[in-house]
């Protein structure tokens, strides 16, 4: 028996080959079949991280981003401009006076001089550019040694873009009358849309005397 089978495992070996060959030529072709997988598997790695690398500089931001459309309609509509040019004082006891803005204070530090008990308007010029502008209002705060004693609030209007200026012509007043209504006042004025934007704001000091000069 054990004969019989020695026969049959050297018949399978080819001529001239050793009992361990065949083992050693196994073990070199599971080797090489072990190189190439890995070889293929590092490529595909390679090639995932190059794939990776392309969708992240597909993904880079390249600052903002504003449809064509709407960059137009954003060049068409620019924000109103508003130049409040003047303030008229008119009275019938005396001429207009008519003050440029900013006021341009007297050597007192006053930019102009009322009459106690006396009637007056005032009215303003102002130019409206690039564009129609809201809900323009002017409001006036008045304070005679930190007190405030006026604030008025007067809603002008929608004002469409023109060169002529417009004018506009508050009520009358009266300013008030008696020895201690003269004196001393400082004053806010301020010029503002709808949409909260200013226009105009600026503080100044007048007086009120017994007379006009």
């Amino acid at each position: 028996m054990s004969t019989q089978a020695s026969e049959d495992v050297t018949l399978s070996l080819k001529e001239g080959e050793e009992p361990g060959d065949s083992d050693n030529e196994l073990k070199r072709k599971m080797s090489s079949a072990s190189f190439y997988s890995t070889d293929g598997g590092e490529e595909d790695d390679e090639n995932a991280e190059d794939d990776d690398d392309d969708r992240k500089d597909a993904h880079v931001a390249l600052g903002p981003q504003l449809a064509l459309k709407e960059q137009l309609e954003m060049d068409k509509n620019p924000d109103p401009e508003v130049k409040i040019q003047s303030l008229t004082i008119i009275t019938p006891d005396r001429p207009d006076l008519v003050l440029p803005i900013p006021f341009v204070p007297n050597a007192k530090g006053y930019a102009f001089t009322l009459k106690d008990s006396s009637r007056y308007r005032l009215k303003f010029s102002f130019t409206v550019s690039n564009n129609i502008v809201s809900g323009l209002r002017y409001t006036n705060t008045v304070w005679k040694t930190g007190v405030r004693v006026e604030n008025t609030k007067v809603m002008l209007g929608t004002f469409s873009p023109q060169k002529e200026p417009y004018t506009y012509e508050l009520e009358e007043d009266t300013t008030p009358s008696g020895i201690f209504a003269r004196g001393s006042y400082s004053a806010k004025t301020k010029f503002v849309d709808d949409d909260g934007k200013c226009y105009l704001e600026m503080s100044y000091y007048f007086e009120i005397r017994k007379d006009w000069s």
